[in-house]
């Protein structure tokens, strides 16, 4: 039997082309509303477990929540956006609260 090479390194130029014009994605606002059911703690769990808000911010955004009507808890990606706000809302039913989330285009 013949000898065989065992030398299959194939070596070669990668050219990368680096782009500049990209811009990055658009970012969407993620809005609590505010409601007369839905607890002081659990907006501050979910602004906290979910948004990664420290316990002085999300304090904050709730009172902000509370006297505003509303308010911006995160600006995400549409993707993240949208999946933490359908998480929000089905941890808000599952526990019986009416919390409403929007998800809207930033200006």
């Amino acid at each position: 039997m013949g000898k065989m090479s065992t030398d299959t390194a194939t070596r070669s130029k990668v050219k990368v082309n680096v782009r500049n014009d990209l811009t990055p994605p658009p970012k969407f606002k993620v809005i609590f509303m505010n409601d007369n059911v839905t607890t002081v703690d659990f907006v501050m769990a979910i602004l906290q477990e979910i948004f990664d808000h420290s316990f002085e911010g999300a304090e904050e955004l709730t009172k902000k929540i509370h006297v505003d009507g509303s308010a911006s808890v995160a600006i995400l990606p549409f993707e993240i956006a949208e999946s933490k706000a359908v998480e929000t809302t089905l941890l808000a039913r599952t526990n019986q609260f009416p919390l409403a989330v929007k998800v809207e285009p930033e200006v």
